[in-house]
């Protein structure tokens, strides 16, 4: 007997998922336990959406900050998210997918952090050491 392994999201859509709380493109994949920002421990979990309005993927990435590290310690560096949890819906195919809707809209309240935006602030001693 052998075990089918199937993989259900390409590494292309990793490659266009960013973190909205840190703005890092860099995700790690813990068997058991899940797939996380390497940068600031942001949970995010994939889920097929419903409806594809015709694209060949459609794709509900949830992001989760329980598990986020130095949320309180720096907000220059992160930013958290509404109760803890947003989510986007992601269309398209490799190499051409874009962001359909988030969830919660952004607006006054929040907004979720673009690519990179915070690359170039470097990270204070007295905030790495607490990762």
């Amino acid at each position: 007997m052998s075990l089918e392994v199937r993989d259900r999201y390409r590494e292309a859509l990793f490659e266009f998922l960013w973190c909205p709380v840190c703005g890092k493109d860099v995700f790690t994949h813990i068997p058991f336990e899940g797939v996380f920002c390497k940068n600031c421990n942001t949970q995010v979990q994939l889920q097929e959406s419903r409806e594809t309005r015709g694209y060949e993927a459609a794709v509900l990435a949830c992001f989760d900050t329980t598990t986020t590290w130095n949320l309180h310690v720096d907000e220059k560096l992160r930013r958290d998210l509404p109760d803890g949890s947003a989510r986007v819906k992601v269309l398209g195919a490799p190499g051409a997918y874009e962001v359909d809707w988030w969830s919660p809209k952004p607006g006054a309240d929040w907004k979720p952090l673009e690519r990179g935006e915070f690359d170039d602030i470097e990270e204070s001693d007295e905030v790495s050491h607490l990762a």
